[in-house]
């Protein structure tokens, strides 16, 4: 994660920020929003996309996968991308290494995990202590699925270094194949991956991490401060446009919710649309705002100080910026 980090610094001082915003020939604005992976576990991102808030609120949304939150931060420190969604973990891991150039959280989307622990046969009774001895398929050191895995894991007192074996030099998106070709005894799966291990018999969803971790701020809407100050009607506008998107999957059903998601998610059917969103549903996954509150933001780094990933408390008032939520919420 350091070596991640440093990467960003130095690209930061090597770049010109040069973070500007352009209207379109239908006269919106257009904006680069860089998602830390594409993933039925965002619907309510998706439905404010396909159903035109961010059109009704003058943006142009163009949307970029970054595939981690390492490149969702590097893009936006580098100018490619004015707005990143990601675990807001990188935003504190880059303001602690010095860096200028920081990314300030304006709006939180997601309030639980979205991974889920897979087995390789049906576990009806399973508890957390059936994981002492065995291998794990778990995440990059550092990020959120693995910490928010080693936190449940050290709320069960179990002791992720010494207990169980965690294997996390796989890159993300390959454990689900990985674990059907007979590696390791269980896999921390998001969505589509855990429901199509079921559907093709390779595993089976024994526990959900979102539930046993309780409410965390997994997923944020992030700038530079420096954008956030210089536009604060786009960032105003694109936070209204994702309460409306939580307001819509908060007030309709998961198969309506994957009828408008649908074309972000071409290849997987519409049963397992519906059956994924409502998993996701079931476990209050969305939350009713977007904001980001203090408590939120200590419990995240706690669970940073326990995952032994931090280096120095931030006050919240320096990363997280309520007020465009607060906002939207009473618009």
């Amino acid at each position: 994660m350091k070596k991640l980090i440093s990467s960003i610094l130095i690209l930061s001082c090597i770049c010109l920020l040069l973070v500007g915003c352009s209207q379109n020939q239908s006269g919106l604005t257009s904006v680069t929003l860089n998602e830390v992976a594409h993933s039925i576990f965002y619907a309510p991102m998706y439905v404010a996309i396909e159903n035109d808030y961010f059109e009704e609120e003058g943006l142009d949304i163009k949307l970029v996968n970054g595939a981690g939150a390492d490149n969702v931060m590097t893009s936006l420190i580098s100018g490619d991308a004015d707005i990143g969604f990601m675990g807001p973990e990188a935003t504190v891991y880059v303001y602690n290494q010095g860096s200028q150039n920081y990314a300030v959280n304006f709006a939180q989307l997601t309030q639980r995990a979205g991974n889920f622990l897979v087995s390789r046969s049906p576990e009806d009774n399973f508890t957390w202590q059936d994981l002492k001895g065995k291998t794990v398929l778990g995440g990059r050191a550092g990020g959120m699925p693995q910490m928010i895995f080693e936190y449940v894991l050290k709320l069960h007192n179990i002791d992720p270094k010494t207990d169980l074996t965690i294997i996390q030099n796989i890159d993300f998106g390959l454990t689900a194949e990985a674990f059907s070709s007979g590696t390791a005894d269980y896999t921390v799966e998001f969505e589509p991956f855990a429901t199509s291990l079921e559907k093709n018999g390779n595993g089976y969803v024994i526990a959900s991490l979102g539930e046993d971790s309780g409410y965390v701020p997994y997923t944020c809407f992030s700038a530079l401060e420096k954008y956030i100050q210089e536009n604060p009607d786009i960032i105003q506008s694109f936070t209204n446009a994702i309460q409306k998107g939580l307001d819509y999957v908060n007030s309709h059903t998961p198969m309506e919710i994957a009828k408008i998601i649908q074309p972000q998610f071409e290849e997987t059917g519409a049963d397992t649309l519906v059956t994924i969103i409502d998993r996701y549903a079931a476990q209050d996954t969305w939350k009713q705002d977007c904001i980001f509150t203090e408590e939120a933001f200590t419990l995240l780094q706690n669970i940073l100080d326990q995952a032994g990933e931090l280096t120095e408390r931030v006050d919240y008032q320096t990363l997280v910026d309520p007020s465009f939520a607060q906002k939207a919420l009473h618009k």
